[in-house]
Formats: C-alpha cells, structure tokens, sequence
C-alpha cells in the first residue's frame, strides 16, 4: 500500500514499505520510478525477506510523487531527509547509477546515513567539465517544453541501441512525461565534478560499496574506482549484470551481506 511523507517544502513523496529491519532506501537514477522500474521492485522485496525495512519510493514528479518543478538537487536531499525521518533513521541507501550521485551528495550535506550501495555511477572524469555543461544543455531544453528533445539529449551519450530502443518502444511517452525531473540527476553529477572528490566527500565517512557488472561499458569501473579512492572507507566489487542491469539473486546477496556487516 502506498504512503505518502512531507517534504521540507509541502511535496508529497510516495513510497512503499517493506519489510522489518535496519532501513534501507533505493534511490532511482534517471527515469526510474515505482510502476517504471519492476526491476527495483523485486530488489525491495528481497531485502524486505532478508531482514530489512526497504523503502522504494518515486522521486519528486515521478509517479505518484507531487512536483511541478523546477526540479533540483537540494530538493531531492530534502526528500530523502523526509524519509529517513519517517523510518527512524539512519538508513543505508542504494543509490541506482545517477541516483548513487544523489546518494554521496545527501551523506555530503550530514543525513542519517549508515551505509551507501552505488549501482554504476555514470561519473564524468574528476574535475572534467563536462557534467556543467551536460547540465547547461538539459536545462536549456527543459526551458524550451520540448519533451522529446530533453529525454534524447539526455541520453545522448547512451548506445545508440538503448536510445533507439526506447524510442521505438511504449514507454517513451512516460519518460517525455518526466523529462523535467532529469535536472537533479544532471545536476548531481555535475556536483561530482565541481571540486577534488576527496574534498567534496571529505564528511563521508561511511562504508561506501560501489558495484559494476562482470559486462559493463568501460567507463563504469573507471568511476567506481574513482569513488573508492576518494573516500575513507570504499570499496568495490563485480556482479553478474549487463546493460546497465543487475542479475537479482546476486545483487540481493551482495547488498543483504554489505547492509547487515
């Protein structure tokens, strides 16, 4: 059954909650979102099994979380702060690709914070340049109303495969639909790349797990490391996936064995 909680400025944030345990919240990337994202779904179930309280809930204008926007980082802090309240904190978080940027930036700011998974986090190279102006490019789009054009130039960088398939497939029109909400996982990591990574998570101080798939693109691990040289206590590991997707018995194993220890 669905719950609702209040963010800082009035929004209301759906979640769903499972399970009886330490708690746990699965932060989605870009364009994840409860009835988007089966695939997460089953994740929250599994932990729930293992011993967990897991929270899967829909990001600000997603799903049947409120939001007219503008959509930004801050924002999407304050709703995880929201949560980890209602569930009594701290609370692990697994942060899926773009929302394990969300993720390092909430611990950054001193949320109740025990534990951090990150899924593939499609970092950019340390003090690069090119998440500003990824952001500048999205923004200007979600400026102009041009849905169409927000999700492909979000995706710009994706294979040509994945982009092709999406077009051509049903679910283009709920990603055009949230197209706006993509500023905040933009925004996120462009925030990785503002200053040295051992500066801007200087307070994380957190055991950090980052996961790769054994078949993934290669500048994937590159980011892993990344981020496991530039935190007190990170490390990273391989799982069966490809495509940017988990295989579920050992994702749930990895994650259990990581949130319990």
């Amino acid at each position: 059954m669905t719950e609702f909680v209040t963010s800082s400025d009035g929004t209301q944030i759906a979640f769903d909650r499972l399970g009886s345990g330490p708690p746990v919240l699965l932060v989605g990337g870009a364009m994840q979102f409860r009835a988007f994202d089966p695939q997460t779904g089953q994740l929250a179930e599994r932990l729930a099994e293992r011993g967990f309280t897991v929270v899967n809930y829909d990001r600000r204008g997603r799903g049947e979380s409120a939001g007219r926007g503008p959509y930004v980082l801050d924002s999407e802090i304050a709703d995880l702060k929201a949560l980890i309240t209602e569930v009594g904190g701290p609370a692990a978080l697994f942060g899926s690709s773009s929302g394990g940027a969300i993720c390092l930036a909430a611990a950054a700011t001193g949320l109740q914070v025990s534990k951090l998974a990150l899924w593939e986090v499609p970092l950019g190279p340390e003090l690069g340049t090119d998440g500003a102006e990824f952001l500048a490019g999205l923004q200007d789009r979600i400026a102009s109303g041009d849905e169409e054009a927000t999700v492909a130039f979000y995706m710009r960088d994706m294979p040509p495969e994945w982009v092709e398939g999406a077009r051509q497939g049903p679910a283009w029109p709920i990603m055009k639909a949230i197209s706006s909400s993509l500023a905040p996982d933009a925004e996120a990591l462009a925030w990785t790349q503002s200053r040295p990574r051992a500066e801007l998570w200087s307070s994380v101080r957190v055991p950090i797990l980052v996961l790769v798939g054994e078949d993934t693109l290669p500048f994937f691990p590159v980011a892993a490391e990344s981020i496991v040289g530039s935190v007190s206590d990170g490390r990273s590991t391989r799982v069966p996936a490809a495509n940017h997707t988990w295989e579920l018995d050992p994702m749930v194993n990895v994650l259990a064995e990581f949130f319990a220890s």
